[in-house]
């Protein structure tokens, strides 16, 4: 059985960090392309991140600088790096496995960041 599990959000000040995680089970993981996209309410989900099976990684504009994607093949965990959080990083953040017609989501982390 195929599962994603994403964790690490919570509420952070502006300018914060948080480390975002998700662990995949019951599938190949080192072949996948791992993902973080979010949705913010009544916002279009967007993808924030990407790292390939080879280690090669991209970002969306808006978080270019701030935020880094990487993986653990060993230990089947991709994580996301957030820092200098903005109020508009609000959302709810989804990880994403992709391989061939494979296509797996978690249930999503909610970050909010307010002061």
């Amino acid at each position: 059985q195929v599962q994603v599990v994403e964790a690490g959000g919570g509420l952070v000040q502006p300018g914060g960090s948080l480390r975002l995680s998700c662990a995949a089970a019951g599938i190949t993981f080192r072949i996948y392309t791992l993902a973080w996209y979010r949705q913010a309410p009544g916002k279009q989900r967007e993808r924030v991140a990407s790292i390939t099976n080879n280690a090669i990684t991209t970002y969306a504009d808006s978080v270019k600088g701030r935020f880094s994607i990487s993986r653990d093949n060993a230990e089947k965990v991709a994580y996301l790096q957030m820092n200098s959080l903005k109020p508009e990083d609000t959302a709810v953040y989804y990880c994403n496995a992709r391989a061939y017609i494979n296509d797996y989501w978690g249930q999503g982390t909610q970050v909010t960041v307010s002061s």
